[in-house]
């Protein structure tokens, strides 16, 4: 008796997903040692159905590039053009992953940006 019953799409003993039929006799369960005749898929259709779901205008952001530079954290760093204190950082990977990592700083007073590979 098998723990696994029911839809001949997966196998009883062990619950894979079977393969679909091919030119053989049977269909091997790759997980297990299970096989199936072809004949028990005799007759079945096979459907599927792909909904894309319309994205809302209203719930999708659209910030300004002004907007977007100017987010993230502060941190104590003084400017090189206005010389105040007070940049927002973030990061990007623009080498390779075996290399650091870029930081940009943009200034929160002037909008200055600089960049330091580390």
């Amino acid at each position: 008796m098998s723990c696994f019953g029911g839809d001949p799409n997966f196998c009883p003993e062990c619950g894979n997903v079977l393969p679909l039929p091919g030119m053989q006799d049977t269909v091997c369960c790759p997980r297990c040692s299970f096989s199936r005749p072809v004949t028990a898929f005799s007759g079945r259709e096979i459907r599927s159905t792909v909904v894309f779901n319309l994205a809302d205008k209203s719930s999708v952001l659209q910030e300004s590039s002004e907007d977007s530079e100017m987010k993230g954290p502060v941190i104590d760093r003084r400017c090189t053009r206005c010389n105040k204190e007070g940049m927002i950082y973030h990061t990007r990977q623009m080498r390779s992953a075996d290399e650091g990592q870029t930081v940009f700083f943009t200034c929160i007073h002037c909008r200055f940006q600089e960049k330091e590979d580390s």
